[in-house]
């Protein structure tokens, strides 16, 4: 079983780009087989990019807070 343990988005030259990191259990064991493997994508379903900008705005939000 494979488990999202973070989640990162950031805009660079080609896009916005989403980066993955994850931890993969034995699901019998609970045993950890592997840990922090990271997968890169580059989002391009405009449904998600929507996603990824309503949370930059409400991060920003806590930061105008300051």
């Amino acid at each position: 079983m494979k488990v999202v343990t973070s989640v990162t988005s950031f805009n660079d030259s080609v896009g916005v780009r989403m980066s993955i990191t994850y931890s993969e259990l034995d699901e019998n064991t609970g045993t950890v087989v592997s840990d922090n493997q990271r997968i890169d994508r580059v989002v391009t379903d405009a449904e998600a990019r929507a996603l990824i900008d309503g949370l930059k705005e409400y991060a920003q939000g806590f930061v105008d807070a300051l």
